[in-house]
């Protein structure tokens, strides 16, 4: 069994604009002038403290940011104008992955559990993911945390394991997991910071991501010297 682990945000939902909305709500509560769109969506993938630190730094009020942006979150939620949807190919491409009997399918994000919980209600993914790790479960990418212990939880080698991001905090940890990295064009950081950050491949679709990883599937990974 291999396993394809995929990061969320900007790389299987487009969430640019809620999360933007809610940083600078959050960045209002405290009369705080609120970053650039631009730097509001390189530090999407870290844990929000991670976040919010790397935004303001340390003397900043961080868990007045990461509450005030939550219960933000919460409210922008609720309308329609800051929906998620799903980039196109994504619900294809987890649909024909999760009926391969030799896949199993994860998610590695710098989302909450309560977050991710809100996506598999929405999509009905709860029978699509066999391992899910989220902020509250280890430490902020790159660290490689999540991704090592999702091999754990499904028994997976790390030449047997992918993961796809859309960030240079994806790259950089499964860099440091020892697993492939896959980068994708579509998300919140320029492709150069993916190259940067040690990117095997970086796909500009979902029909090319697909193909990727037929090919990953269909072939037998061998073992790093």
């Amino acid at each position: 069994m291999k396993l394809v682990l995929f990061d969320v945000d900007g790389t299987l939902i487009d969430s640019q604009n809620i999360i933007v909305a809610a940083q600078h709500a959050a960045f209002a509560a405290f009369g705080l002038e609120p970053p650039s769109r631009e730097a509001s969506l390189s530090i999407v993938g870290l844990s929000l403290a991670e976040a919010f630190t790397v935004l303001v730094g340390p003397k900043a009020p961080i868990d007045g940011l990461v509450q005030a942006y939550k219960d933000a979150f919460g409210t922008l939620r609720q309308d329609p104008a800051h929906a998620e949807p799903l980039f196109p190919g994504a619900e294809d491409c987890l649909g024909w992955l999760s009926r391969r009997e030799d896949a199993l399918l994860g998610i590695a994000t710098g989302k909450s559990r309560r977050g991710v919980a809100h996506l598999l209600d929405r999509h009905g993914w709860h029978a699509v993911f066999t391992t899910i790790q989220t902020a509250d479960d280890a430490p902020s990418k790159p660290h490689p945390a999540m991704i090592l212990q999702a091999m754990e939880e499904v028994g997976a080698a790390p030449h047997e394991t992918v993961m796809i991001g859309d960030s240079s905090y994806d790259m950089e940890m499964a860099r440091a997991a020892g697993v492939l990295p896959i980068g994708v064009s579509w998300g919140f950081q320029p492709v150069a910071a993916l190259n940067e950050a040690g990117a095997s491949r970086i796909v500009n679709s979902y029909d090319e991501l697909d193909q990727v990883l037929r090919n990953f599937l269909d072939h037998p990974s061998q073992p790093a010297a």
